[in-house]
């Protein structure tokens, strides 16, 4: 949950999602934690909330859809990457893509 990892209710603000993503990032920054294997993932967790939380359009989205918002975008981003691949071990070729 993006409000979760950023610390936030649903209902905040926007100076609040920006004042806690700054708080975050500079709390969980790699190069402030080299000792911790899970800093880098939390990051990353924390600019992936930010990004969509700090945006209205994306914000609004992810309102009504929860997590389903993440995995609608990521769906067609990892298809296009991997299509020939895909199309190619189901002997398909990739002339033939539907995609």
């Amino acid at each position: 949950d993006y409000y979760k990892i950023l610390e936030l209710d649903q209902d905040a603000s926007e100076d609040a999602i920006r004042s806690n993503y700054i708080r975050l990032a500079l709390k969980w920054h790699p190069d402030k934690r080299k000792d911790e294997d899970s800093a880098t993932s939390k990051f990353q967790q924390i600019n992936e909330a930010y990004s969509v939380l700090s945006d209205p359009v994306k914000r609004k989205e992810y309102d009504s859809k929860g997590m389903l918002y993440v995995y609608d975008c990521n769906i067609m981003d990892y298809l296009n990457k991997y299509k020939g691949l895909i199309l190619t071990c189901n002997g398909l070729g990739v002339k033939h893509s539907i995609l």
